[in-house]
C-alpha cells in the first residue's frame, strides 16, 4: 500500500480551523500559495470537495467537516506526545498557549510565569488576550483563565488568585456634580461606563445584598471592550464604572476614585487557571500550572 503524504491532511485541518489561509499560513509558517495548492491536489486526489471557498472566508463542506472530526484529532494528539517527550530532555521545552484578560495577564500570568521563561529558556508561552468566552478546546488553547463561578464542569479549574469583589466607583468631580447613589436602583439616573462583551451583549451590572440579588442595566455615554479603557473613563468624570476592585485598587487608595454600594458588592470566587481533564500535559504546561497555584 502506498504510503501518504500527511503534510496536506495537516494544512486542511489548519485552513479548515482557522476559516483562512492567511492564518493557517501564518500557524504553519507557509505562504497563502502553497496552502492553496496542498488543500488543491487533496481535493483532487480524494474526487470531493472539501472547503468552500469565499472571498471572505473559508469552511469545510460536509465531507470537509467529516474529514476533520476523524483525523483533527489525531494530529493533537501527536503534538501532545512530541511535546510529552521533553520530559526525557534536560531540559523541559515546548509551546504553552493561555487565553485571559488584560488586567489578570498584567497582574497574575506574567510576574508569575516570567521566572519560569528565564529559568527554562526553551518553554515558549503564547499569550491570548480576550474578553470572550473561548472554546479552549476548540481554539487549541492549553489553558484559559476565568472567574471560577463561569467554569464548565468538565474542566479542571485551579485557582490563581484569591476571592474578588465588584466596586462601583467615579471620580470625585463626579460626584460633586452627581449625588452618590444610595441603593442600585439609582444608577438608572447616572451616566454610567458600560462594557460590551465579544458576543455583543453589553453587561447588565449584578448586585447583591443579604441573599438578594438585584441586576441593573444602566446606561451612559460611553462603552468600551477592554477593562483598562473603563478605568480610565473613570478617572476623566465620565461617569460610574464597575469592574472588579483591584483593577481600581491603587485609584481609590489615592483618592481619585470613589468607591459607592459597596454593601451591594460580597465577594465572589476569583480567577482560576482552568484546562481540560482528560488531556495528557507536558512538562512545559506542568510548570506553568505548578507556578500559577496559590
Amino acid at each position: 500500500m502506498a504510503r501518504r503524504n500527511l503534510n496536506d491532511l495537516l494544512a486542511f485541518v489548519t485552513v479548515a480551523r482557522e476559516g483562512s489561509f492567511t492564518r493557517a499560513g501564518a500557524v504553519l509558517g507557509v505562504s497563502q500559495s502553497a496552502l492553496s495548492q496542498a488543500l488543491k491536489a487533496l481535493e483532487e486526489r480524494l474526487e470531493i470537495r472539501l472547503l468552500t471557498r469565499t472571498t471572505r472566508s473559508v469552511a469545510p463542506t460536509p465531507a470537509g467537516e467529516r474529514l476533520l472530526q476523524a483525523i483533527g484529532n489525531r494530529f493533537d494528539e501527536i503534538e501532545a506526545e512530541l511535546d510529552a517527550l521533553t520530559a526525557l530532555r534536560d531540559k523541559p521545552a515546548g509551546l504553552v498557549r493561555i487565553t485571559s484578560g488584560d488586567w489578570v495577564l498584567r497582574t497574575i500570568l506574567l510576574p508569575r510565569l516570567l521566572p519560569v521563561m528565564h529559568r527554562y529558556p526553551d518553554i515558549h508561552i503564547e499569550f491570548d488576550v480576550s474578553y470572550g468566552l473561548r472554546d479552549i478546546v476548540a481554539d487549541r488553547f492549553d489553558a484559559g483563565v476565568r472567574l471560577g463561578e463561569s467554569i464548565d464542569k468538565d474542566m479542571i479549574a485551579q485557582p490563581i488568585g484569591p476571592k474578588l469583589r465588584m466596586a462601583a466607583v467615579a471620580s470625585p468631580g463626579y460626584f460633586a456634580k452627581h449625588p452618590a447613589p444610595k441603593v442600585p436602583g439609582d444608577l438608572t439616573r447616572h451616566s454610567c461606563i458600560n462594557i460590551r462583551f465579544p458576543s455583543g451583549g453589553v453587561y447588565v451590572w449584578e448586585f447583591e445584598r443579604r441573599g438578594r440579588q438585584l441586576n441593573v442595566r444602566v446606561d451612559g455615554q460611553s462603552t468600551f471592550n477592554t477593562s483598562p479603557h473603563i478605568v480610565l473613563a473613570a478617572l476623566d468624570g465620565l461617569g460610574i464604572a464597575f469592574l472588579p476592585e483591584d483593577e481600581f485598587a491603587p485609584h481609590i487608595e489615592q483618592g481619585r476614585l470613589i468607591r459607592v454600594l459597596q454593601e451591594w458588592c460580597p465577594p465572589f470566587s476569583g480567577y482560576h487557571l482552568y484546562y481540560p481533564s482528560r488531556r495528557q500535559h507536558s512538562p512545559a504546561f506542568s510548570l506553568v500550572v505548578d507556578a500559577l497555584r496559590i
